[in-house]
């Protein structure tokens, strides 16, 4: 039994990053621009949000800061892509190389070292007495931190956004068809670049989960290929936040086999695990996967 609950516990929590980048794809891919590049913004944000709380001690504050980067740089790629008309592949890939780059340059002019950041305010456990004695789901519950439940409302409040109002509607029109929605009056570039913007807060969201919750520091390349991997839950969940939610738990579970098998498996092994997951997932599992219609297409107006 603690065996199992020390699973589920960790699976929940490596899913978060996923589930923010992830839904923050579909806000992307919905509007008609490819998410590729999540990982540069996750990465973004993991590091800002470091900062962030290095300069005001406060890691809510660490968290703005993320969000905030995410989203600046979601707008390099939206800008190269929607304006200019660069492939999006491109683009975003533009983005995810000067992350790469630029994080350890701003590590080393800011906080004056290499590979790691100095340690900064993070985010606690929730650690509730009345969590704590919920059977079997209590432990699991109550080991998270309060951003893997401010997920789950961002998550609730992105699909009630995207499928429940006429914003929404609109927005997946412009990603179906943004000739049609052209024609009815629709400003479409208007609709991408919020699209593209939601997906680099969310993203960046997810980047300071990783430095500010699952640790107290920012490391060099910490995203690992999370990114990328969110790029494929996304496909895998049918550009729908919560199929993106139920999707990076799935992720989440492999990934967390490197935490509870480390000391009983091979690590080579077991730090395959989530990568080989995700081949699986491409090869098998997306077949009927249908991405949005107006990804890639241009209107002027």
């Amino acid at each position: 039994m603690r065996l199992i609950i020390s699973i589920l516990s960790s699976s929940l929590r490596s899913s978060v990053p996923l589930i923010l980048a992830a839904t923050g794809g579909t806000f992307s891919s919905r509007s008609g621009v490819s998410d590729l590049g999540l990982e540069g913004m996750m990465l973004f944000g993991a590091f800002f949000g470091v900062y962030g709380s290095y300069i005001s001690g406060n890691a809510w504050v660490g968290l703005l800061f993320g969000a905030a980067f995410g989203a600046i740089s979601a707008m390099l790629h939206a800008v190269m892509h929607i304006t200019y008309r660069v492939n999006a592949s491109i683009s975003g890939m533009c983005v995810n190389l000067l992350a790469t780059a630029a994080t350890p340059l701003l590590l080393n002019s800011i906080f004056h070292m290499n590979g790691k950041s100095e340690q900064v305010t993070a985010f606690s456990k929730v650690n509730s007495d009345a969590l704590e004695s919920i059977p079997f789901i209590g432990p699991i519950l109550n080991s998270q931190s309060v951003l893997f439940y401010l997920t789950i409302i961002l998550v609730v409040l992105g699909w009630l956004f995207m499928y429940k109002t006429t914003a929404g509607l609109r927005m997946r029109m412009v990603g179906e068809n943004p000739q049609a929605a052209s024609t009815v009056g629709l400003k479409v570039n208007a609709y991408k670049y919020f699209g593209v913007a939601m997906s680099g807060v969310f993203a960046g969201l997810g980047g300071a989960y990783l430095s500010l919750s699952q640790m107290d520091l920012f490391v060099e390349n910490m995203t690992n290929g999370r990114g990328y991997i969110a790029v494929v839950i996304n496909a895998f969940g049918h550009y729908n936040p919560l199929g993106a939610m139920l999707g990076s738990i799935f992720f989440g579970f492999f990934d967390s086999l490197q935490t509870v098998f480390q000391s009983t498996l091979p690590s080579q092994l077991v730090m395959m695990a989530p990568y080989l997951f995700t081949m699986l997932v491409i090869v098998f599992g997306m077949k009927r996967g249908k991405a949005p219609a107006g990804i890639g297409k241009y209107v002027d107006n």
